[in-house]
């Protein structure tokens, strides 16, 4: 590709502006996209504009403002490219002949850039062209004149004004010295030569009475090489002196008045150049000229100027000169100019003195007010600092008188410190902060984030939102790792992209624009480093507006300043910067404007009355906790209140979440009181019983509030908080912290300040809008921490609020009224009376639009209101609006994802804003909104990040909104359509994760009454909205197709298209996508029991359309191939969970005996098997042997081996199950969850389906004509194989353990049926060779019978039992869960038992539950164990021999009138135990705890210890205790454990 095109640029093509663009730096896809809309030359110089960039392109502002910019610059050298070739009259001043240059050059530069593609060595040749082009070469002030201790540098290619002659002799004439060549030179060249140069400056000055300054390292005229006159360079300078001595030349190039010239010359000044690209140093040399009158007075001065002659290798001076400077130059005094010179010396020193006379007259300047601009600057033009709003300090070493005036600081809403003092940790700005706030010690290299990892994980990593950053930018000398402070070029070498990328982090992921505000508080001189910052954060936040500098020093200020001129110019420099103002003023400034008082101490209640002080440090500690204390809102200044309560107030009656202020603001009189809900006197009456002493009383109490989306439910609960604050510890816990983390901090919170942990107040947590699964976690590790701190039980620790929406909440008000509370839309008769007063009093203040939640809600949320109220509102939008689209989409998003909202910057992005001054952003956003935007959208702000974001006022309202939008053309389905390729929301940085996020939901997340929702779906609400409402399945297939892609083909769309294809019957796309889904996460089990069910669900649609044919292997083929690739896919399934630890996911197997029982159907369903007299005999002796019949032979013949497995396979997933089902409860409560990504087929009675499934097994596989002999009371044929006796078992519902266990809970015909069961084992099993198993459905069966039937004569003794148990493996590692199990209950000891017999036994049941316990853990992977609760079967009762044993379901008749939730809650809770029914039942057994562990009473050679089902109940101290014993597979357990008295 060719170089820049030399010809004008109108005439360019697209691929020459393409080239261009590249080379100003613009990045390919802007590139791609400008091509595409064919932009040539003509119209990018008469077209083209910022907002045609920004709109249409979708451009952000920097690289549109660049472009536009530099197209400029374009035409202005291309004009005076023709103006230098016309021949003109007028002479132009030397000024615009130097700017002229100056653009051509740059004109020059950028056709000299490279092209685009060009090879690694090229690209490395031309990159310092290259970045002469993208600098921006900005003009620059000169040093002070000849002031002393000036702190000022320069930046490369800044520009000096032109070469000047003299002007007022007061204003230094300027001279430039590129002396590039000459700095390289040898020491005495070097000093000949730069002696030359100012010597010759020199005289020229003094002759002519001006002062001057000589700058070297600065590009003059004659000089080019792509660089323009004035533009600062730098030379290298290694040793100071040389420059210094040079100046020893003065002795013989003057032959007098030598110690004049000594006085008016200044020594030379090293003035250092800052280079971005460079770590070398360099620098320019500066030589100030001052011939004062009183010095010069009346003298003419003549000089030799020195030169190094090469010829004779040594310095040489010239014959004696005077010179003089004309206009830029310094040139000799001809020999006919000299008389005339020499008489107007009396004139120039007249000129000389007069001048320094004014020069000393000049008026001080007017003093600034720096306090308002502080103010000002600070609080972007309002009355206060905002709350809200993040503070990033950059500062670097404090001086120790300073440190006493930071109490500002310590009051601002600081996110991170860059601090470039390393002793800051010990006697710097960090020890002074540290004593009020907690703060995270980093350094930069901490904010290196890897590319896995999200926003959200890494601020969580770092708890960037919960307690400042303190970045030590230059090491830190107090750290004992290698954190060394450095010089500044090693700093530039070594720390400088670490700067680069964490405050690139921070402006362009982390915080959006317009949340932050940065201060350079420079606080000592300034190093380069500090200036580096500043330069990173003036190009990532796009500019200035949002960047202050304070600082005390001028002499400090001045090396920044000439810095920041550079980058945005003198102007915008001036505007953001406070100089001059001591730190006591700042401190006492800026304290006036903060909303808060300053150092305002905090206070918490304790057990013993009074209150004790919170430290600040203490709370940011917990900082998962919001913390709300007796005072809260105390600290609010007046000023604040008087200026901002009506907004509080407004904001909450129009749909706001409550917040302090607004109790705080009622509780003080200063507006309406906040009505309390029934609900609110109904939390707190349950709250007041749970706080009543009582001995059972449970560390951790749980009080829930469920509530109609939107209904005031969040407002209740915190009301609740807010009226006990001073009785308890209050607070709410904050959302995605882990319950660790959460447990942690409210036990800190319990015993802060307390002396006795055993004695202290309990603490009331508010938990909003999370889960069942958090809150039992929660519960879970709160007492666990109870017990390691040994709190007596019976103390009341903890009372969890939980906050939850649900669709229905008077029926869970209802399901347990001791614990749930309802909030509902529907106001009762005494809450319509005081919405109705209290309507009527915000009326009269504001009109009903402006306070419409608070509308509705008085309105009972009526569905004709709201209908109404959206119909008048809606009447003159504009449709076509981008903000009605926006109205669109948030809506849409409202209706159906609970919670969801769009960041304001997405809304600003969307609406193509351009906000060029901060302080107006929040005026201007509101402004490009519709007045029906205005009405409805609601700003909201995150609690923890401080980001805005907008959603609409009520969920009904968007329901609504989102109805009547929709024009007749339009469906919802189009609108997402629509909102999925929408690039400048997808694509948009901030908030990404939540807006993702919420689209996703959209999509995917299916409604769950556990959740809250009103009904239990099989996709997402909207889905199945597209679905059935639009019926637009294939509408709803392309939707799910666009999300995939436009979710970088996620596997989870994957599946929901494989769900939603085969629920339309369309299997070829089902099989695609699961395939797509299962080959990018091949070990989700969930991925692959979808995989399955497209199989099974296809089986099931063929074996229909051959419902109503004669049935042959033929037609048959097919649907048998799909029901074994099903097969196939489940037993991937199983394996899948089976390596997972952290998941249980028993879907394979289940869907693998439902889909094994449709195969055998189908199969007994042939011809050949169905319709002669022995088909069944026939369909066995096929399934069973290696027998073939021939009708089936070919047409199956891929099948026949997997076919003959199938017995094999099916029973082994039944016994799978069973033992699954052994170990953990089975009862699915109404309120349990389901995990995040569920089986497709939940199971939701899981025994009664294991009987139904096991018998419809043994069904297939045994004769029929002995299972219908059996079930009439005859007796069975004796030749019946042994196999065949198992299957009829089966069918009977004896297959498995649990099976049999169920017949205890199902107890229809049970009797006859177990009866029937063990009729069919041999008559003396103890000579019959059993398997394992087939012995513990025996002995299973046998103790079942004797729970239901007690004096029936068919039991066995429990001695023959006992004997049976012999022939199970006396390694007890080959030992089948169930066969462990029984040895513990068969072989517990009898009261008559001699001593001898009790050790014995046991012996075997302790060797059996140390087995068992192992098994345990291999089953239950990693899962906490409050997900798997282990299951009671068994309970030790008062009787002898297996009438000891009391099954769980005997309790029924006790508990039946008991909903599901208060039935476990008075287990939970320990009440059940003593109910006198119970009582009599059981029988206690005695032990005694030390160290909290469990022993049995009665074994002498071995401690027994026994489980406690409950752990609280243990007591801390050691004890002699009584218990109920429970028998479970893990082991006995010990159930509510007494002292003995």
């Amino acid at each position: 590709m060719a170089d820049i095109p030399q010809q004008s640029p109108k005439n360019w093509t697209e691929s020459e502006v393409s080239t261009w663009l590249r080379s100003i730096g613009i990045k390919e896809h802007y590139i791609e996209k400008l091509y595409e809309e064919e932009v040539d030359g003509q119209i990018l110089l008469e077209v083209l504009n910022e907002d045609y960039l920004k709109t249409k392109i979708y451009m952000k502002s920097g690289p549109a403002h660049l472009i536009i910019q530099k197209r400029d610059e374009l035409m202005n050298s291309q004009q005076k490219c023709q103006e230098k070739k016309k021949p003109t009259g007028s002479k132009r001043t030397e000024f615009e002949e130097k700017k002229s240059k100056k653009s051509v050059q740059c004109l020059r530069t950028v056709s000299d850039c490279p092209p685009a593609k060009t090879t690694q060595s090229d690209q490395e040749k031309e990159t310092a062209q290259e970045q002469c082009v993208l600098i921006s070469k900005e003009d620059c002030q000169p040093r002070p004149f000849d002031q002393e201790g000036t702190n000022f540098l320069y930046v490369k290619h800044s520009i000096l004004q032109p070469e000047s002659g003299a002007f007022n002799l007061i204003l230094p004439c300027h001279e430039f010295k590129s002396f590039a060549v000459a700095a390289t030179l040898d020491r005495t060249r070097l000093q000949a030569k730069f002696a030359k140069e100012v010597l010759k400056f020199a005289a020229g000055c003094m002759n002519i009475r001006s002062n001057g300054t000589i700058h070297f390292g600065v590009m003059d005229s004659k000089e080019d090489g792509g660089y323009v006159h004035g533009e600062i360079i730098g030379i290298p300078v290694t040793d100071k002196d040389v420059y210094v001595d040079a100046l020893d030349h003065i002795e013989k190039s003057f032959s007098s008045d030598k110690e004049h010239i000594r006085q008016c010359v200044r020594p030379p000044r090293f003035i250092e150049v800052m280079d971005r690209q460079s770590t070398e140093k360099q620098y320019v040399v500066e030589v100030d000229i001052v011939p004062l009158i009183s010095i010069v007075k009346s003298k003419v001065y003549e000089v030799r100027l020195p030169n190094f002659k090469e010829s004779t290798n040594k310095v040489e001076f010239e014959k004696e000169t005077i010179l003089r400077r004309v206009g830029s130059k310094t040139e000799p005094v001809s020999d006919k100019d000299l008389s005339d010179f020499y008489q107007r010396v009396k004139d120039r020193d007249a000129q000389r003195e007069e001048a320094e006379k004014n020069h000393f007259l000049i008026a001080p300047e007017m003093c600034q007010d720096l306090g308002r601009k502080l103010t000002m600057l600070i609080t972007s033009g309002k009355k206060f600092i905002e709350k809200e709003k993040w503070f990033i300090l950059v500062t670097n070493k404090f001086k120790p008188d300073d440190l006493c005036n930071i109490d500002w600081l310590i009051n601002m809403n600081m996110f991170c410190v860059f601090d470039f003092d390393p002793d800051s940790k010990i006697s710097g700005l960090c020890s002074r902060y540290l004593e009020h706030h907690a703060a995270n010690m980093h350094f930069l290299q901490s904010y290196k984030k890897s590319p896995d990892t999200t926003i959200k994980e890494f601020t969580n990593h770092l708890h960037l939102f919960d307690q400042t950053s303190w970045i030590f930018c230059n090491g830190r000398t107090d750290f004992k790792g290698n954190e060394t402070p450095c010089d500044e070029m090693t700093w530039i070498k070594t720390k400088m992209t670490l700067l680069r990328e964490s405050v690139s982090l921070i402006c362009k992921k982390i915080l959006p624009k317009g949340t932050f505000q940065v201060i350079f508080l420079l606080a000592s001189p300034v190093e380069k480093p500090l200036l580096h910052t500043f330069y990173e954060f003036f190009t990532d936040m796009e500019g200035h507006e949002d960047i202050i500098c304070i600082c005390d020093s001028e002499k400090n200020f001045q090396k920044w300043q000439s810095f920041a001129e550079g980058s945005c110019g003198k102007e915008a420099v001036d505007n953001c910067s406070v100089v001059g103002m001591k730190m006591s003023h700042i401190n006492a400034t800026l304290q006036h404007i903060q909303p808060v008082k300053v150092c305002f101490t905090k206070h918490l209640p304790v057990v013993v009355g009074g209150t004790c002080l919170l430290e600040t440090q203490v709370e940011e500690q917990m900082y998962s906790l919001e913390i709300l204390t007796v005072n809260h809102c105390n600290e609010t200044c007046k000023d604040f209140i008087n200026e901002e309560k009506e907004n509080i107030e407004h904001q909450f009656y129009r749909g706001g979440r409550v917040t302090w202020l607004n109790f705080w603001l009622a509780e003080n009189k200063y507006v309406g009181e906040v009505i309390e809900r029934d609900a609110y006197h109904d939390t707190s009456k349950l709250l007041k019983d749970a706080l009543k002493y009582n001995a059972d009383q449970t560390p951790v109490n749980i009080i829930n509030i469920y509530h109609h989306p939107g209904s005031g439910g969040s407002t209740v609960a915190r009301q609740v908080l807010w009226n006990n604050r001073k009785s308890l510890r209050c607070g709410v816990v904050k959302p995605s912290y882990p319950v660790s983390v959460v447990a942690q901090h409210a036990v800190e919170l319990r015993e802060y300040e307390e002396k006795d942990p055993q004695r202290c107040l309990p603490v009331l947590l508010l938990i909003e809008d999370s889960d069942k699964e958090y809150l039992d976690d929660l519960r879970h590790e709160l007492e666990v921490a109870i017990n390691v701190k040994q709190i007596q039980y019976g103390t009341l620790c903890f009372i969890l609020l939980s906050c939850r929406r649900s669709h229905d909440p008077e029926k869970k008000c209802k399901e347990s009224p001791l614990q749930n509370v309802s909030v509902t839309h529907e106001l009762s008769d005494q809450e319509k009376r005081k919405f109705s007063g209290k309507r009527q009093a915000l009326e009269e203040r504001y009109e009903p639009k402006f306070i419409l939640t608070f509308v509705l809600m008085s309105e009972g949320f009526s569905e004709d209101y709201v209908h109404q109220f959206v119909k008048h509102l809606l009447q003159d939008i504009d449709r076509h609006s981008v903000v009605t689209r926006l109205i669109h989409y948030v809506a849409l998003l409202n209706t159906y994802v609970q919670n969801s909202f769009i960041s304001q910057s997405h809304c600003e992005a969307l609406l193509t804003l351009t906000i060029h001054l901060e302080r107006f952003r929040q005026y201007e956003f509101e402004r490009s909104l519709s007045d029906q935007a205005r009405l409805v959208f609601l700003h909201l702000r995150d609690d923890k990040t401080h980001i805005e974001s907008i959603r609409i006022i009520h969920p009904l309202v968007a329901k609504e909104i989102l109805q009547q939008l929709l024009g007749p053309q339009q469906t919802q389905s189009s609108l997402a359509m629509d909102l999925l390729s929408e690039d400048v929301l997808f694509e948009h940085r901030f908030g990404r994760d939540e807006y993702l996020t919420f689209l996703r939901q959209l999509f995917i997340r299916r409604s769950r009454i556990s959740k809250g929702d009103k009904y239990d779906s099989l996709f997402s609400p909207f889905i199945e909205h597209v679905c059935e409402n639009e019926k637009s399945p294939d509408k709803a297939i392309e939707l799910l197709i666009e999300a995939f892609q436009r979710f970088h083909n996620d596997s989870f769309f994957a599946q929901q298209l494989a769900r939603l294809h085969y629920t339309y019957e369309k299997f070829e796309e089902a099989k695609h996508w699961a395939e797509t889904a299962a080959k990018q996460l091949p070990n989700n089990s969930y991925i692959l029991d979808t995989k399955g069910q497209v199989y099974r669900k296809w089986f099931q649609a063929k074996c229909k359309t051959i419902e109503d044919v004669r049935k042959t292997a033929q037609n048959t083929a097919d649907a048998v191939e799909t029901a074994l690739k099903a097969l196939e896919c489940f037993h991937e399934c199983e394996r899948a969970a089976d390596a997972d630890m952290e998941n249980v996911n028993s879907s394979g197997f289940f869907a693998e005996v439902e889909v094994g029982c449709s195969l055998l159907k189908l199969i007994s369903s042939l011809q050949v098997f169905a319709n002669r007299s022995n088909g069944h005999a026939e369909c066995m002796k096929y399934l069973l042997t290696d027998y073939i019949p021939e009708e089936v032979e070919d047409a199956w013949a891929p099948f026949h081996d997997r076919l003959k497995k199938l017995h094999k396979t099916m029973q082994d997933a039944l016994e799978w199950i069973s033992e699954d089902l052994s170990y953990f409860q089975t009862d699915i409560g109404a309120d349990e969850d389901e995990t995040p990504e569920s089986p497709e087929e939940k199971i939701s009675h899981p025994l009664i389906w294991l009987s139904k499934k096991s018998a419809e097994y043994g069904k297939y596989f045994s004769e029929a004509s002995s299972t219908g002999r059996l079930q009439h009371g005859k007796s069975i044929p004796a030749n019946l194989t042994p196999f065949q006796k198992r299957m009829i078992i089966y069918h009977f519902g004896g297959g498995n353990i649990i099976s049999i266990l169920s017949k205890l809970i199902d107890q229809k015909d049970a009797v006859r049926l177990l009866e029937g069961i063990l009729s069919l084992y041999p008559s003396n099993p103890l000579k019959a060779k059993f398997g394992q198993r087939d012995i513990v459905n025996y002995i299973a069966a046998h103790i079942s019978l004797n729970c239901l039937s007690p004096q029936n004569q068919k039991v066995a003794p429990l001695k023959d039992l006992q004997a049976l148990c012999c022939q199970f493996p006396s390694d007890k590692r080959k030992c089948l869960p169930s066969a462990l199990f029984l040895l513990t209950l068969l072989f517990w000891p009898e009261d008559d038992d001699t001593e001898h017999e009790k050790e014995t036994k046991y012996e075997i049941v302790q060797s059996a539950v140390e087995h068992l316990d192992k098994g345990y853990w291999t089953k239950m992977k990693d899962i906490p164990q409050r997900k798997r609760r282990l299951y009671t079967h068994f309970f030790l009762g008062s009787g002898n021999g297996l009438d000891k044993f009391v099954h769980k379901k005997k309790f029924e008749r006790i508990t039946k009138w008991f909903s599901v939730s208060e039935k476990r809650m008075k287990w939970f809770s320990g009440e059940a135990w003593k109910m006198p029914e119970i009582a009599i039942m059981l029988k206690r057994v005695s032990g005694w705890t030390e160290d909290r562990v469990v022993y049995l009473e009665g074994p002498k050679k071995k401690k027994f210890n026994i489980l406690p089902l409950y752990v609280p109940s243990v007591p801390h101290s050691n004890e002699n205790i009584t218990f109920y014993l429970g028998f479970t597979f893990r082991g006995p357990v010990a159930c509510n454990i007494l002292v003995k008295k």
